[in-house]
């Protein structure tokens, strides 16, 4: 009878045993838990703040591919395929006697400066005496016909040489007649009256003043004035 029930006391001490093992594991590993719990929360908060670049780089791509798809990039290539050299029918050997050719060509320059307006530079003779080659004058030249020649002048009237030496009125009547001089003869003329000189020139008196008068050469129709002689005046 004794045996038996110390068999059930050690085998509740037992159970008591697993179930303290048990409690202590359970509470041991509770403790040391919020180490790495920690740890996580801090990394998610600290993750919370870098979600911004990734959102301002995901919203940055497409404008970047955008402006990347608007720039311009030519292509040398043909768009037919028929224009499009055939690298396996191209000769690639190298035309030494062409390139020869090229370099063997002297490179020669006007000496006019295209950007000063100046006239054209001589054109250089043949030495020797060449022939001349005669320059073949514009064909605008013959449209353009030259103009009627300018009238001649016309025609002065010699100088008048009859020499005024005063003038005399009669009272009561306002006509004045002047006296000239032709050589040693003596003329007398009113305003209107004709003078006939030695050398048969005939002059009208237009005008008489005090210190001059006026005459005109009925050949020529021109005016001229005759002042009174020193003289005269004295």
């Amino acid at each position: 009878m004794k045996m038996g029930a110390d068999r059930k006391k050690i085998a509740i001490l037992g159970g008591l045993v697993l179930l303290g093992g048990y409690l202590y594991y359970s509470n041991v590993a509770s403790t040391s838990s919020p180490g790495p719990s920690r740890g996580l929360e801090r990394s998610s908060a600290g993750a919370t703040p870098a979600s911004n670049p990734v959102t301002q780089a995901s919203t940055r791509r497409p404008l970047e591919s955008s402006r990347s798809n608007e720039e311009f990039k030519p292509s040398l290539k043909p768009k037919r395929p028929e224009d499009r050299v055939d690298p396996m029918t191209t000769d690639p050997t190298l035309r030494r006697d062409l390139l020869e050719k090229v370099q063997a060509v002297e490179m020669q320059g006007g000496s006019r400066n295209l950007f000063q307006v100046s006239a054209a530079p001589p054109v250089a003779l043949p030495a020797g005496g060449g022939p001349i080659v005669p320059v073949k004058p514009s064909p605008f030249a013959a449209d353009i016909k030259p103009g009627p020649p300018p009238p001649p002048p016309a025609p002065s009237a010699p100088p008048i040489t009859l020499k005024y030496y005063g003038y005399s009125s009669a009272r009561g009547d306002n006509r004045k007649r002047a006296f000239f001089l032709d050589g040693d003869e003596i003329l007398v003329a009113g305003e209107g009256e004709t003078v006939v000189t030695a050398v048969k020139r005939r002059y009208r008196v237009v005008r008489i003043g005090v210190n001059s008068v006026e005459m005109e050469d009925t050949e020529f129709k021109q005016k001229r004035t005759l002042p009174l002689q020193e003289e005269a005046a004295g």
